[in-house]
């Protein structure tokens, strides 16, 4: 009331002092009530509302921006077909496959319209092709029952394996016999690889002549021991009595035991076997050639054969010769040291460098295990090596 009482008497005074006093009351009001007025205002208005993010905190955390794809390193691109063979559908049938010409060298140059492929004699339209080359999975499979002379050619030839090999590459070295005898695992360093090559020795007991035949000189048929054609003869000393050259080498669970070595390595890597032998098989095998090429083809391994010694000769090479045909590899021949070495580069070049076409199987009978498969390439001249079938699967292959 007071201060009210106050402004009355301060309006009635200004009347009588004429306009500049009253001027310099609303200056003076104005003065007071400004900042008063201004604060009112402020405290009526809303605060403004705080601006929406355009992603989540937590989405923007698991989904950060991505970056442009020139600042992508290649690996993390989009993936062209040989990479997103991770992705696919394990359905998907996926074959190597190595097309040459009729002097026998590799043919880089097709395109995918050029193939063709049958799946139990049903054309199968193509959902993958890559002439892209693949890194290596590689079991070196060494014969450790070679003749003397063999051995020490294959032996002192080992280290020549290491050319044929890239960074990427993985080997892992075994030895058989009777028995199957691992190395120490897969290794992409050729220092460690060199090292194990240098330091495998081939058991080298076994001589290069054979024995004498049954009967020694006293062949021909027996009663008892005794010469049938010369009565009272006497028996057969038991040093002559000699089995043929019956092999007790174990080639068959070898190159089984190898395929497991290999079914988990993965399917971005052209797994292989390296077999190396005289081709000699003995009758001890626990696992048959037939179980032993089923592993190979549901897990997509092939054998390559290098035949040593005069087994091609003496018509001992078909067994490395059926293991090549029937997984889509191949098979070489060498006799001396200097070829083994040139033989080696050649075989990995060739594993490396194949086509890899994929296909979801349609129209072939779902219920059988096996399925017959033929590729054709519209080219004339050229021939072509992959695998003649496959074994339906749960899992890769």
């Amino acid at each position: 009331m007071r201060q009210l009482y106050r402004d009355v008497l301060l309006i009635l005074n200004a009347q009588n002092s004429g306009w500049e006093n009253m001027k310099s009351l609303r200056k003076t009001k104005f003065l007071v009530l400004a900042p008063l007025l201004l604060a009112s205002s402020l405290l009526a208005q809303e605060p403004p509302a705080a601006p929406v993010p355009k992603v989540a905190p937590d989405a923007a955390k698991q989904n950060p921006p991505r970056p442009q794809d020139s600042q992508i390193p290649p690996s993390q691109q989009t993936p062209t077909d040989s990479q997103s063979i991770l992705k696919i559908n394990v359905s998907y049938v996926f074959l190597p496959v190595t097309v040459k010409d009729g002097d026998g060298h590799l043919v880089p140059d097709l395109t995918r319209s050029e193939f063709r492929i049958f799946d139990d004699s049903v054309e199968q339209r193509l959902e993958f092709f890559s002439a892209e080359a693949f890194p290596l999975s590689v079991v070196v499979l060494l014969d450790n029952d070679l003749k003397t002379k063999d051995a020490e050619q294959v032996e002192s030839s080992l280290s020549a394996i290491l050319a044929g090999l890239g960074s990427n590459d993985e080997a892992f070295v075994c030895r058989f016999d009777s028995n199957f005898h691992p190395g120490k695992g897969f290794t992409r360093d050729q220092d460690k690889l060199l090292t194990e090559l240098h330091r495998t020795r081939l058991s080298t007991d076994r001589p290069d002549v054979a024995g004498p035949d049954p009967g020694g000189p006293y062949s021909g048929p027996t009663i008892n021991g005794q010469s049938a054609v010369s009565p009272g003869a006497p028996p057969i000393a038991a040093s002559t009595v000699i089995i043929g050259e019956k092999s007790t080498k174990a080639l068959d669970d070898a190159v089984y035991e190898a395929s497991q070595l290999l079914k988990d390595r993965g399917r971005d890597r052209r797994k292989m076997i390296f077999l190396i032998s005289d081709g000699e098989n003995g009758k001890t095998n626990h696992y048959t050639y037939g179980n032993t090429v089923k592993e190979l083809l549901r897990y997509g391994v092939s054998v390559y054969s290098l035949g040593v010694g005069g087994g091609f000769y003496e018509r001992k090479f078909s067994r490395l010769q059926s293991y090549a045909h029937d997984t889509g590899g191949d098979v070489f021949y060498a006799a001396k040291r200097n070829s083994l070495e040139s033989l080696y580069s050649r075989v990995t070049e060739q594993a490396r460098n194949q086509y890899t076409l994929g296909y979801n199987p349609r129209g072939n009978d779902k219920a059988k295990d096996y399925h017959t498969v033929e590729v054709r390439v519209r080219r004339e001249g050229l021939s072509i090596l992959t695998r003649e079938g496959y074994y339906s699967v749960t899992g890769p292959r």
